[in-house]
């Protein structure tokens, strides 16, 4: 992959957190509401296990996840989000908690949304992954913390798979991707050069930009939920150590 195209990408791929905040602090124009959607699209299902994991059932969980998003959009909750306060996850994962606590105490059974509903969040596959999930084992919190970890690398994973399929290489990320989690399954890269009609050497150079790629794409997803550059590698941490929880 071309150097300055890994770059430009770099410089792209952080515009998409606190900044879609700020933008959606305007719950009335289409932009705001693009932001929003793009939110809920990436944080919907941490939050959704959060919420199941404090004891709601399958359809209670998918009707607060909406009602959040909405209630957000509602109160115009974003115009209040500082980046300077801290992570972008803490501030979502307190506005959530509290969104709870207001609907415990009122018990309202209401639909929310009204004219200024956001698009339906597509739960259907939500249980089923809620399922795979530690049975038990992790509190509300550190079920969100692994659910927003994998959320990330799996954003991380499709902004990579993009770039190769963009640069005609989507064979190569398909038989490399393995080499990043690394283990046991993974191919030796004799068969892969077998395979893609290539040398060995010329695979180990592959995978080596490939992780390369993969630890700057991860970098700069989490420093866009951060508005201290000095707390990057405190975070990257912080993923993995939710990953082994």
């Amino acid at each position: 992959m071309p150097e300055s195209t890994a770059a430009e990408s770099t410089d792209r791929f952080p515009a998409t957190h606190w900044s879609r905040v700020v933008q959606s602090a305007d719950g009335s124009s289409p932009e705001a509401r693009a932001a929003l959607e793009a939110l809920c699209s990436a944080y919907w299902y941490p939050l959704y296990a959060f919420i199941r994991r404090r004891g709601h059932d399958p359809d209670g969980a998918a009707d607060l996840v909406q009602g959040l998003f909405t209630h957000l959009l509602e109160r115009n909750a974003f115009a209040s989000a500082d980046p300077r306060r801290g992570r972008f996850r803490t501030f979502l994962l307190a506005v959530c908690r509290n969104f709870l606590a207001d609907q415990a105490e009122h018990r309202q059974a209401q639909k929310r949304g009204g004219g200024m509903a956001i698009a339906s969040l597509d739960c259907s596959g939500a249980e089923g992954r809620y399922r795979a999930e530690p049975a038990d084992t992790l509190t509300p919190d550190r079920l969100f913390e692994r659910a927003w970890a994998l959320a990330m690398l799996e954003r991380v994973l499709g902004q990579l798979r993009r770039e190769y399929v963009l640069a005609g290489k989507g064979p190569l990320f398909e038989r490399l991707e393995p080499t990043l989690a690394g283990g046991s399954e993974v191919e030796p890269l004799a068969a892969i050069a077998a395979a893609l009609g290539t040398t060995e050497g010329a695979v180990q150079v592959a995978a080596h930009r490939l992780r390369r790629r993969y630890r700057e794409l991860i970098r700069a997803e989490i420093a866009a939920t951060i508005d201290d550059p000095d707390e990057v590698d405190d975070e990257i941490r912080a993923l993995f150590a939710a990953l082994g929880s």
